[in-house]
């Protein structure tokens, strides 16, 4: 007969090891950011403070959670059961205090995605309102981060699954191509490139492209570069520590235009116009992958189902 943990049994485990759930959360916060100073700015805390928390619950354990480094910190193998283990740990906590609410309604299972592109519409907003609706008792977690901030989260078990543009993976993951998008250029109305109902990269090479560094935009630049690797004049990109709408606000302003995925325009400012990129070939496109670890989640296996079923092309089907 298998027997369920119960809070009491929680707690008493966590007493025995002399941890506390503030140590849990803030080791699961330097594995999806990857850093214990970003991890330490989201609790308001000094970096100090946090690295000699978790040096603490390393002690405790008597394992090392993570490996540092100059890039960051790393789960070690280790370290990545625990993680999973303490995620799995806070959300029985999330579940069995909101079992005790009268508005609960036994939600089973928790699935985690992570994304880097717009749920406004398109193919990620189509798959995830189907499988809310075939498996409304799973707890569905959504994460937006950078590409390079999913592979993180993933590797340290904070997601159970990404979709970004290109292909470009880490080996210990799978990963499957799934669908593609259009690119566009958004400009101001006034722009002269407006005045056409479809542009061609060549059109870019003496203009201001704004790309902000959080998101896919390295995707659509390396398009960029190699649609114009032959052009002697190319444009000039501006790289904007700001996010994808700072960047729409600033293309509003004049200062230059950017390059959108088919699914970001819906999501975007109507004081931009937007124009299909198109080469001798028709439209420009970037293509999307799921990235997953197989760590045996009913929920993520379900959600690869409804994956294979929406894109039979992929190696899932």
């Amino acid at each position: 007969m298998v027997r369920h943990t119960s809070f009491a049994d929680l707690r008493a485990g966590i007493r025995r090891l002399n941890l506390d759930l503030g140590q849990l959360q803030l080791a699961l916060a330097a594995a999806e950011y990857g850093s214990f100073r970003r991890a330490a700015e989201r609790f308001s805390i000094t970096q100090s403070t946090l690295s000699r928390s978790i040096q603490l619950l390393e002690h405790s354990l008597g394992i090392n959670i993570f490996e540092r480094s100059h890039a960051g910190v790393t789960a070690t193998p280790a370290g990545l059961d625990f993680l999973r283990i303490a995620r799995s740990i806070l959300e029985q906590m999330d579940t069995l205090v909101a079992r005790t609410k009268p508005t609960d309604r036994g939600e089973c299972g928790r699935f985690v995605i992570g994304f880097s592109t717009s749920l406004t519409a398109g193919h990620l907003r189509a798959t995830l309102l189907e499988y809310s609706a075939r498996f409304p008792q799973v707890k569905l977690g959504i994460v937006e981060r950078s590409r390079s901030r999913l592979a993180t989260a993933l590797r340290n078990g904070m997601v159970d699954l990404y979709v970004a543009a290109g292909d470009s993976f880490d080996i210990s993951s799978a990963s499957t191509p799934l669908w593609s998008e259009r690119v566009f250029a958004a400009l101001p109305h006034d722009h002269p490139l407006a005045r056409q109902d479809a542009i061609s990269w060549t059109d870019l090479r003496s203009q201001i492209v704004l790309m902000s560094q959080y998101d896919w935009g390295r995707d659509v630049e390396a398009l960029l570069n190699a649609k114009l690797i032959i052009s002697t004049e190319g444009p000039r990109i501006e790289h904007r520590d700001v996010s994808r709408a700072e960047i729409q606000n600033l293309v509003s302003m004049g200062l230059g235009i950017t390059l959108v995925l088919e699914s970001d325009v819906g999501a975007n400012s109507s004081c931009l116009a937007y124009r299909e990129l198109r080469d001798g070939m028709g439209p420009s496109r970037v293509g999307f992958s799921a990235v997953w670890r197989d760590d045996k989640n009913p929920a993520l296996t379900n959600f690869l189902k409804v994956l294979a079923e929406r894109y039979p092309s992929s190696s899932l089907a």
